[in-house]
Formats: C-alpha cells, structure tokens, sequence
C-alpha cells in the first residue's frame, strides 16, 4: 500500500489538490448563495484524506 502512494503520489498528488481547492471555492460559492453543499463536502472530505494518506505514506518510506 505504501508504494501504490509512492509511486502514483508524485503524479496524483497535484491532481487531489486541485480536486481539493476546487471544491473549497465551489463550497464557499454555495454557502454564499445557502445552496446545498453535500456533493461538494464529500469530495473536499475524499480529496484530503487522499492528500494526508500519500504525504504520510511518502514520509514513512
């Protein structure tokens, strides 16, 4: 499992963050607007446990 992260993180990693900072605007949009939000927290919620799992598992290597 560690070196699925090592290996794909490099390239996946600026992929989560771009998921993740999308979503961040997407959701602030929305709360501006009191839009529903629960599609887009569950994304922002996926794309940063991603995000911790391959830095922490990069780190542990």
């Amino acid at each position: 499992m560690v070196q699925f992260f090592a290996m794909f993180g490099f390239y996946l990693l600026p992929i989560y963050c771009i998921i993740f900072c999308l979503n961040l605007v997407s959701i602030i949009k929305k709360v501006k607007y009191e839009e529903d939000t629960d599609k887009n927290t569950l994304w922002f919620g996926a794309s940063f446990i991603l995000i911790i799992m391959t830095i922490a598992s990069i780190a542990a290597l």
